[in-house]
């Protein structure tokens, strides 16, 4: 028997390549009583944790406020095992400090023309960053990064002017020059996909949603 019908959303990634380790869709549905062992998808790769009735007024992309995402970077001269397509490697040595100071500049409300895809269709180049840090766990550099919205690309256009001036290829202060240029051809190299997840979505209060700590999600 149908269980779901259309419409159905959930927070729009910013890169099609991009994991979710817990996100929250919507959909309309004429069951009265839902059970998580009975939202399945097909294969393995999606399971439902839980199931709470909302008002029409929610939109798991339109209500989001803020979303965060993660990126991992597996760093060491010898590339990975079983973490490959999980992360991305870079033989280079990355010093997280020099990252994290260039991260600086990009926090707050700016054009963020230079570093979306060329490819973009989103009307306005403006998003607000509202934290983005950058720390080390042995091997594994980390960056997150969280945003009111997100511009196609932008997570991995910003980590690919970071890992170059980590690898001191770049002063500390270039990405302030290429946010400030607003030109897309001065960002340097787009990070690749791996290792790129979504891992949080922050609704309002209103809506009641079960929250998990970000730090359980992943890594």
């Amino acid at each position: 028997q149908k269980l779901l019908s259309y419409p159905r959303a959930a927070a729009r990634f910013q890169d099609s390549f991009s994991a979710a380790p817990e996100r929250e869709p919507n959909f309309h549905t004429h069951r009265r009583h839902l059970q998580c062992h009975r939202l399945r998808a097909t294969g393995t790769s999606v399971a439902a944790l839980w199931a709470r009735e909302v008002d029409e007024e929610f939109h798991a992309r339109f209500s989001a406020r803020k979303r965060r995402y993660r990126y991992v970077i597996f760093n060491r001269h010898v590339r990975p095992t079983f973490l490959t397509h999980r992360v991305t490697w870079d033989h280079r040595p990355l010093d997280v400090e020099r990252m994290a100071q260039a991260a600086m500049p990009l926090v707050g409300e700016h054009d963020f023309n230079a570093y979306r895809a060329t490819g973009c269709q989103a009307k306005s180049p403006v998003r607000t960053v509202h934290e983005l840090s950058v720390s080390r766990k042995e091997d594994l550099v980390i960056i997150d990064i969280v945003a009111n919205a997100f511009l196609h690309h932008m997570v991995r256009n910003i980590v690919g002017v970071l890992s170059a001036i980590g690898a001191g290829e770049q002063p500390v202060n270039w990405s302030q020059q290429v946010l400030e240029s607003r030109e897309r051809a001065l960002g340097g190299v787009t990070a690749p996909p791996y290792g790129l997840y979504l891992v949080d979505v922050e609704y309002e209060s209103k809506f009641d949603l079960p929250k998990t700590p970000v730090t359980q999600s992943v890594w």
